[in-house]
Order: structure tokens, then C-alpha cells, then sequence
């Protein structure tokens, strides 16, 4: 899977750890923002760039890490297209997915501890929408997806 990924100074190291593990899953990816912590970016302009490559089909997801998660999902948010969901727990990871088909994972480098942002991302790139739920709810999620899309077009006019 194609993936961008990136962080501000506070998600640095939270960030080359998932980077290294994905790399060694085999993933491919496009880094953006703070590459150098001497030579930080700020979230808010980390965050654009992202969800620019994921709208324009260059990345299938994303994984973003700041200092808490939720300024990189505030900012990427604004952007037509993009369900940023800033999570705390391998179960928000899988559930993002399943139920709100998020495509960019928002990480908070001063929360998440290596092994378990390692475990969120992977299970965060594994699970697809609607995966393991019942048939009644996976029904009510499409319609819920189209809803959203529809209120997204009416905002962005």
C-alpha cells in the first residue's frame, strides 16, 4: 500500500519508528513534514500537504503524528475527501476503519508509546470499511458514508 506519512518536531521519533516498520512490511511511502527534528514543520503545515497527496490518489492512507494527535486531524480535516480520526488505542485504530472508513491516522508523539503507535498503525492499514460487523450495521455505515459525502459536497460548493 501506497501511505504518506509525517509529524511535526513533538511526533518525530513517534514517526521514524512507524516509518521503519511499515518500510519492513513492505509498504511504500511518501514522507512529508519534519524529516530533520533541527529542522522542524510545523503540524499545520505537515497536515495539508498529507491530504493533498491522499486526494489526489497518490497515497491510498496516511499516518500523521504531532504532540497529542489532534492538531494534524484538526487541520486535515478541513480538506474535501479526508476522515482524519486522531486515536488513542489499537481498538479507535481498528474502529476508525470499520465504522468511519478514516484514511489518515492522527498519532500524538507525547501519548503513544512506540509499540503500541506501531500496533495502531498496523492494524490501522489492515482493517477495511464495514470489516467484521454485522450485515444490518454494515448497511446503515454505506448510507452513512453517502450521507457524509453528500453534506461534503454541500460545504464545499
Amino acid at each position: 500500500m501506497r501511505i504518506v506519512i509525517g509529524s511535526d518536531k513533538s511526533g518525530f521519533e513517534l514517526k521514524e519508528a512507524v516509518k521503519k516498520y511499515l518500510q519492513d512490511l513492505g509498504h511504500e511511502l511518501l514522507e512529508v513534514g519534519t524529516t530533520d527534528p533541527t529542522s522542524p514543520v510545523p503540524f499545520y503545515a505537515v497536515a495539508p500537504e498529507a491530504a493533498k497527496l491522499i486526494q489526489g490518489g497518490q497515497a491510498e492512507r496516511g499516518i500523521l503524528v504531532c504532540g497529542t494527535g489532534m492538531g494534524m486531524a484538526q487541520v486535515a480535516g478541513k480538506f474535501k475527501g479526508i476522515r482524519a480520526a486522531c486515536v488513542e488505542s489499537v481498538y479507535a485504530a481498528r474502529m476508525c476503519r470499520a465504522i468511519n472508513d478514516a484514511n489518515l491516522l492522527c498519532l500524538g508523539g507525547w501519548l503513544i508509546g512506540r509499540e503500541m503507535g506501531l500496533e495502531m498503525s498496523r492494524v490501522f492499514l489492515e482493517t477495511e470499511f464495514t470489516q467484521g460487523l454485522e450485515e444490518w450495521r454494515k448497511q446503515h455505515l454505506e448510507k452513512a458514508k453517502q450521507q457524509f459525502a453528500a453534506l461534503e459536497e454541500e460545504i464545499y460548493r
